[in-house]
């Protein structure tokens, strides 16, 4: 199989996850598996899914297949200890392959257990690769078990082909597990607070411990939706989190009133929420955009927006999410809109969102320090020109109490 082949192969991979409609996890999973071993000749395989609880973290298996037996139950879970081999790549991140599970070099800390072995059949050779985040971070692993050629009786080997063909998809892969992760999650929390809800009409002597419930998973549900909207942004780390409170600084130092402050806390982090709407392959596109995709990515204030807008407690989000990419004296996008036409949450969140990208390494400038970030936002450079991009009045109430968004910088550093 030569490069070009590898090569059209993961695209065509790619492709065909990219075009999976929404669906559960294990739906997804259980598509990606057999593309998987018909791409690599696998006749059996599972994936994994990470799962932690405090300190603890285990293997939780999500898609098993098997063209030789029938697999009964999944109801178990793999350690992540470099014992197993699953445990030692979900651990180590590093690829395991291996040509023959009964001879595994001494020198290797993981090793084969025959009791684990499904009644007959015979394990041979395994591949096992992490799936890895745009954080570094493995939050699942690919397991490929006997690769046979044509029929042949006996399974062979993994080839340097083989993982030549994962080694792109794999991330691209993490990427899609965890948001169908998150959004399952979210559906789940969304499911159970209309189930609390339900609950308290029939129980009034619960209302307020339930209220304090559902509250929590309101706002848990809103920083999964956040989180899930930068899936493809690279090395965002605590970005989010730091808008929100950029913004929540910004709005007491503003005067306004306490429901304001508390809202814009919250709904800041929806700014971007359209991406997910937008393109997959402009989001991830290296280098500039043609005029085509430049306008799909200008649309995403417009999808956020369509996402936000018919729930009631998210009315300050959807209007973030729509407008906080226009400017002051107008020439923003994506209506041109200027002055005190933009609501000041959004006027605010321009600001906060500004002032972390500034303070944020990108692939086409460094990490500005605080001096350096401030010195810009006030005076300008050959991007940004303060007087029609920003609220005047907001900018003078900066200019005053900028250390106060040092501190929180500092305190929420990636």
């Amino acid at each position: 199989m030569g490069d070009m082949t590898v090569s059209n192969q993961a695209l065509e991979f790619l492709e065909f996850v990219e075009q999976q409609p929404r669906q559960s996890v294990r739906q997804l999973m259980d598509k990606v598996l057999l593309k998987s071993r018909l791409m690599t000749g696998a006749e059996a395989g599972t994936i994994f899914i990470v799962r932690k609880k405090g300190q603890q973290r285990w293997l939780e298996p999500i898609s098993l297949q098997n063209d030789v037996v029938r697999i009964g139950s999944n109801d178990f879970i793999v350690p992540i200890t470099a014992k197993s081999i699953a445990g030692f790549v979900a651990g180590s991140g590093e690829i395991a392959r291996i040509d023959d599970v009964y001879k595994i070099p001494p020198k290797r800390t993981y090793s084969f257990n025959p009791d684990n072995e499904l009644s007959n059949y015979h394990t041979m050779s395994v591949l096992c690769f992490p799936l890895k985040n745009y954080q570094e971070q493995v939050i699942g692993v690919v397991q490929l078990i006997n690769r046979r050629i044509n029929g042949k009786d006996d399974p062979m080997p993994f080839e340097d082909e083989q993982i030549q063909l994962v080694t792109p998809i794999a991330r691209v892969l993490a990427t899609h597990i965890e948001r169908a992760d998150m959004l399952e999650h979210i559906r789940t929390k969304n499911s159970r607070l209309r189930q609390r809800n339900r609950e308290l009409g029939e129980q009034r002597a619960q209302v307020i411990a339930m209220q304090a419930e559902t509250e929590e998973a309101f706002l848990l549900s809103i920083q999964l939706l956040a989180r899930a909207s930068e899936i493809h942004d690279e090395g965002t780390g605590n970005h989010i989190v730091r808008v929100n409170e950029y913004s929540y600084f910004l709005a007491k130092e503003y005067r306004m009133n306490r429901a304001f402050c508390d809202e814009i806390r919250y709904s800041a982090q929806l700014h971007d929420v359209g991406k997910m709407s937008v393109d997959v392959a402009v989001l991830k596109k290296k280098g500039g955009l043609d005029d085509a995709e430049r306008a799909e990515m200008d649309k995403h204030p417009i999808y956020g927006h369509q996402i936000l807008e018919t729930a009631p407690r998210l009315n300050m989000a959807s209007e973030i999410a729509l407008y906080h990419h226009e400017k002051w004296a107008g020439g923003g996008y994506p209506f041109g809109t200027a002055g005190e036409d933009i609501p000041l949450s959004a006027r605010i969140v321009a600001i906060a969102d500004i002032y972390d990208a500034l303070r944020s390494e990108r692939p086409y400038k460094p990490a500005f320090n605080h001096k350096k970030t401030i010195e810009i936002m006030l005076k300008g450079d050959d991007r940004i020109d303060p007087a029609s991009h920003f609220d005047p009045n907001l900018m003078s109430l900066l200019s005053k109490h900028h250390q106060g968004m040092n501190k929180i910088h500092r305190r929420l550093k990636d």
